[in-house]
C-alpha cells in the first residue's frame, strides 16, 4: 500500500499500475466538453466543496448548445410511462435486459417542460466494443467497508479518501472516471436518458424493480475501484452510512467540512449537526423530535422493511423487470423503500428540485450518495442471513441482465447481475456491526393488546369485541369502496375484506398476506408521501413502533419518461402476516385500513385496496 506522503506528492494518473492492466484506453476528447475544459477544470481542482465543480456551467452550456449526434443519439423513439406489466406468455421465454443502447442516449430534465436540459450521457459509447466483466484476482487484497462515523476518527483514512475524491474531481470532465462523469451515471440510468438496447422505444429504469440492488452494487464497485486507483491503493474502500444503528444515524463528521472534497453545499443545513439523526419517518415539517423517538421509530421501520415486511424475495427486491417491459413505476420493494428517506432528508430543502440527494438526476453529485448506498448494499447481505425464504432470485432473466460501466482503466465493461451476487467474489467485505433493530418488533396499541388478550380469554374475536368494545370507527366515517379512485387529501379509512381468515401456520409459511394499495397515480417529479395503518384510531394514527403501522409510500422526484408528461401509476405492497398476528386480527373477515397523507408537493390518486397472497 502506498504511504499517504507519497500519494500527496504524486499527481493523479490516467493509467493504473496496481490493478490488472487492460489494453484499450479512452483517448478521444469529447466535443463541446473539451472546449470547457480550460475554463472549468481550474475551478474543479482549486475548489473542494463539491459545488464549485463544472456541473452548473457544463449543464448550462449543454442546454444552450446544439445537441450532439454522437453523444446523444437523439431519435424519435420516446417512451410512455405506465404501470409495470408482465406478459405471462412471453415471460416464459428468455428476456434479460441487455444493458442500455449504445447508440441512443437522450437529454434529461429535472421536470417535464422545464427548459433546463441535462446531459446525463457518458462519453460516447456508439461503436465502442465493451469487454466482459472479470472478477478481481484472488491475490488482490480485500476491500473492507467500515462505518462512516467510525472511519471519521481515522485521520489517515479520511485524508486518503479526501485525496482520492479530489483527484477524481480534478480529472478532465470528459474522462469517464471523473467525478463529473461518475455522477451522471445515476442520472442516465434513473432519469430517462437510456433506452433498452433491444427495445429502443422503451426507457431503461433501474429503480422500482428487482434490478435496484444489483445495479447499485455494480455502480459502487466501479466507483470504489476508480477512487482506489487514483491514490494507488487497491485496499481503499468506501465507508457505509450506518444509519440502522443509533451511533451512526447522523451524517458523519468527514462530510461536514466546507473545504473538503467530501462536502456538498446542497444538503439540508438543518440536518448537518451531530445531534441530528436521520429520521426515516421525516414528515418534511418536524425538526425537533427527541433522539430516542427517532431511534426507536427508525429501528421499527428497519424491522418492518427487513423482517416482517420482507419475508418473500419479491416483496424485498420489487417486481420482475424483463426486456420489452415498460419502465417499472415507483413502488419498488422494501429494500428500496427503506433507502428512500435518506435521499429526501439529506437533499437541499430550499432547492427547486431537492438537489442534490433529493432528486435522482442529481443524487450522484453528493459523495454521501455512495456512502448511503453502501449501507443499502450491506443490508442486502444482512437480509439473506435472517433466514426463511430470504435468498436471491435464480431467474435466468434476472441473472443475465447486464449493464455498462467504465472501469478504473477507462474501459467499457459489460457486467451481469449474476456477477455481483457474491460480494466476496468482488473482493469486498463489510465490517461487522451490531444489529439492534433485529429485536425491535413493534407492539400493539393498548386497545388492540386488550382485545387480543380478551379474545384469548373468551375464545374468539366476536367475544372480545363484545367485552372490550367495537374494533372499528363509526361507520359514518368509513369511506365506501365505490368512492375509489379518489384524491387522497385527508385521512381516509376503508374496510378491506380478507379472502381467507384464520390461516394455519402451514398456510402462512406457504404464502404471505399482502395488503395492496393499487392505482397510485402521481407526477414523478413531485415528492408524494402517505402512511398506512390497520385497525387503528384514524384521529390518532400510530407510528412505526406500534404494530398497527403497516407501511408508507414515498416518491423521490425523478422523470419517469420523456413523453412530455411525468404521470405514472404504481402500487404499494405490504406484508401484513405478522402484523395481523400482533393486533389479534387473524380471525377477522375484514380489516380497517387508514391512509394518512403527509406533506406532498402534488396530488396523489388512490385506485383502491385489496388483499392478495405472495408465495
Amino acid at each position: 500500500m502506498a504511504s499517504l506522503t507519497s500519494l500527496i506528492s504524486s499527481p493523479p494518473s490516467s493509467t493504473n499500475n496496481i490493478f490488472p492492466k487492460r489494453t484499450s484506453q479512452l483517448s478521444a476528447p469529447i466535443g463541446r466538453l473539451q472546449t470547457l475544459r480550460k475554463s472549468q477544470l481550474a475551478v474543479t481542482c482549486k475548489s473542494s466543496n463539491g459545488r464549485s465543480d463544472p456541473f452548473d456551467e457544463v449543464l448550462a452550456a449543454a442546454a444552450a448548445a446544439s445537441r450532439r449526434d454522437v453523444l446523444l443519439g437523439l431519435g424519435a423513439g420516446l417512451y410512455g410511462a405506465g404501470a409495470f406489466v408482465t406478459d405471462p406468455f412471453s415471460a416464459a421465454f428468455a428476456r434479460p435486459i441487455d444493458g442500455p443502447s449504445q447508440d441512443v442516449c437522450k437529454l434529461a430534465t429535472p421536470s417535464p417542460g422545464n427548459p433546463l436540459q441535462i446531459e446525463c450521457c457518458p462519453p460516447a459509447m456508439a461503436g465502442r466494443e465493451s469487454k466482459p466483466f472479470q472478477f478481481p484476482s484472488p491475490s488482490e487484497p480485500k476491500r473492507i467497508r467500515r462505518p462512516a462515523h467510525l472511519a471519521s476518527q481515522d485521520k489517515e483514512y479520511v485524508e486518503k479518501y479526501k485525496l482520492a475524491m479530489k483527484r477524481m474531481k480534478c480529472l478532465p470532465p470528459e474522462d469517464p472516471r471523473s467525478f463529473f462523469q461518475q455522477a451522471k451515471v445515476h442520472c442516465a440510468y434513473c432519469n430517462g436518458s437510456y433506452v433498452q438496447s433491444s427495445h429502443t422505444n422503451l426507457g431503461l429504469q433501474i429503480h422500482f424493480s428487482w434490478l435496484f440492488l444489483p445495479f447499485h452494487r455494480m455502480y459502487l464497485h466501479f466507483y470504489e475501484r476508480i477512487l482506489g486507483s487514483l491514490i494507488q491503493d487497491p485496499t481503499f474502500a468506501l465507508p457505509f452510512w450506518n444509519w440502522d444503528h443509533e451511533d451512526g444515524m447522523a451524517i458523519a463528521e468527514m462530510f461536514k467540512d466546507p473545504e473538503s472534497p467530501l462536502f456538498d453545499g446542497l444538503r439540508n443545513v438543518h440536518h448537518l449537526p451531530s445531534n441530528k439523526p436521520l429520521d426515516l419517518r421525516w414528515d418534511r415539517v418536524t425538526e425537533d423530535k427527541p433522539f430516542e423517538r427517532i431511534r426507536d421509530d427508525n429501528y421499527a421501520r428497519v424491522y418492518e422493511l427487513m423482517v416482517s415486511g420482507a419475508q418473500r424475495r419479491l416483496e424485498f427486491f420489487g417486481p420482475k423487470y424483463r426486456a420489452g417491459d415498460p419502465p417499472p413505476a415507483g413502488g419498488g420493494g422494501t429494500s428500496e423503500r427503506l433507502h428512500n428517506m435518506a435521499h429526501l432528508w439529506t437533499g437541499g430543502h430550499n432547492q427547486q428540485f431537492g438537489e442534490d440527494m433529493g432528486n435522482f438526476y442529481s443524487a450522484g453529485r453528493d459523495p454521501i450518495f455512495y456512502v448511503h448506498h453502501c449501507n443499502v448494499d450491506r443490508l442486502w447481505n444482512v437480509w439473506k442471513t435472517i433466514g426463511g425464504f430470504r435468498f436471491d432470485f435464480d431467474d435466468y432473466d434476472y441473472l443475465n441482465t447486464s449493464f455498462l460501466f467504465y472501469d478504473e482503466n477507462s474501459d467499457l465493461i459489460k457486467i451481469k447481475v449474476k456477477d455481483v451476487l457474491d460480494p466476496q467474489a468482488l473482493g469486498l467485505e463489510y465490517e461487522d456491526r451490531p444489529i439492534p433493530w433485529r429485536n425491535s418488533r413493534p407492539v400493539p396499541t393498548a386497545a388492540n393488546a386488550a382485545r387480543t388478550a380478551t379474545a384469548a380469554a373468551f375464545g374468539g374475536p366476536a367475544e372480545a369485541q363484545a367485552a372490550v368494545g367495537p374494533r372499528y370507527v363509526d361507520p359514518s366515517k368509513i369511506t365506501s369502496p365505490s368512492a375509489f379512485p379518489l384524491v387522497l387529501e385527508k385521512v381516509t379509512t376503508v374496510m378491506v375484506p380478507r379472502p381467507k381468515k384464520g390461516r394455519t401456520a402451514k398456510e402462512k409459511s406457504a404464502a404471505s398476506e399482502i395488503l395492496v394499495v393499487e392505482g397510485i397515480e402521481l407526477e414523478g417529479d413531485k415528492v408524494v408521501q402517505f402512511e398506512v395503518v390497520i385497525n387503528d384510531d384514524p384521529d390518532n394514527p400510530s407510528g412505526p413502533s406500534n404494530s398497527e403501522f403497516a407501511g408508507s409510500f414515498l416518491n423521490i422526484p425523478h422523470v419517469h419518461g420523456n413523453n412530455g408528461h411525468n404521470k405514472f401509476v404504481t402500487g404499494l405492497r405490504m406484508d401484513i402476516t405478522e402484523l395481523l398476528e400482533d393486533i389479534g386480527a387473524e380471525n377477522d373477515d375484514q380489516i380497517q385500513v387508514t391512509l394518512v397523507p403527509k406533506k406532498s408537493d402534488g396530488p396523489v390518486t388512490i385506485g383502491g385496496l385489496k388483499i392478495e397472497y405472495s408465495s
